[in-house]
């Protein structure tokens, strides 16, 4: 087993793998996500590093009786570690979630490393073509086929002295709680009302929850926006 590898080969894979991780991250920079060129890239040359580490950095004592290495040990606490980095580019913003492509692509990217560090420069190769292909050039075709309808909001207005009264019915109200969840509650003082903001979608439920609501006193208006 070669455990021994040039000065040339691992500035080669570290530049293979800037440039790997780099063509996964101008696609998510392009979309304006939080983790893009620069994140991707880093991640793409930190694994690569850990996987020659894992993989040649314990020679100088393999020649010790018993000692035996297990070249995984080390690389494969990027498949766990990486989670933490991935959830953070994961928002819940609107009753939705945002971010999970791109924590998706930062798995990949230092998978990708991981194989370049280890030599597979045709497995990290493909494997990058691949995920631009599905980021960049898939998009289109799923909104076609998945038209995903756009979150809508209900706003409604109340007066602050009726203001506990309309909460109380809200809440006892099933229909409401269940297909209308409340997003925000802001105190408008400038003319004494209080705004109370649902997000809501064109379900049949949430269609008869919105009946329920006009069918309550103390509400000053009700406005619907995207």
């Amino acid at each position: 087993m070669d455990m021994t590898i040039s000065q040339t080969e691992i500035i080669f894979r570290f530049i293979l793998a800037a440039a790997l991780g780099g063509l996964i991250g101008i696609e998510r920079e392009r979309t304006s996500w939080f983790a893009g060129l620069r994140t991707h890239m880093l991640v793409c040359v930190g694994s690569t590093l850990i996987m020659i580490v894992s993989k040649y950095g314990f020679r100088d004592v393999l020649h010790q009786q018993l000692v035996v290495l297990d070249p995984s040990r080390v690389a494969a606490q990027v498949v766990s570690g990486i989670g933490f980095l991935g959830a953070g580019t994961i928002l819940f913003w609107r009753n939705t979630i945002k971010g999970l492509t791109t924590a998706a692509s930062l798995w990949v990217v230092a998978a990708i490393g991981l194989a370049i560090g280890g030599g597979l420069y045709l497995a990290a190769t493909f494997t990058t073509i691949l995920s631009v292909v599905v980021l960049a050039a898939l998009k289109p075709l799923e909104k076609y086929l998945f038209q995903r309808k756009k979150q809508r909001m209900i706003h409604l207005y109340v007066k602050r002295e009726n203001f506990p009264h309309l909460i109380k019915q809200i809440t006892e109200s099933q229909e409401i709680k269940s297909a209308m969840p409340i997003l925000q509650i802001i105190d408008a003082k400038e003319d004494e009302s209080i705004k109370i903001t649902f997000s809501i979608s064109e379900q049949l439920e949430t269609i008869d929850a919105i009946k329920n609501l006009h069918e309550m006193d103390n509400i000053e208006r009700i406005e619907v926006s995207e």
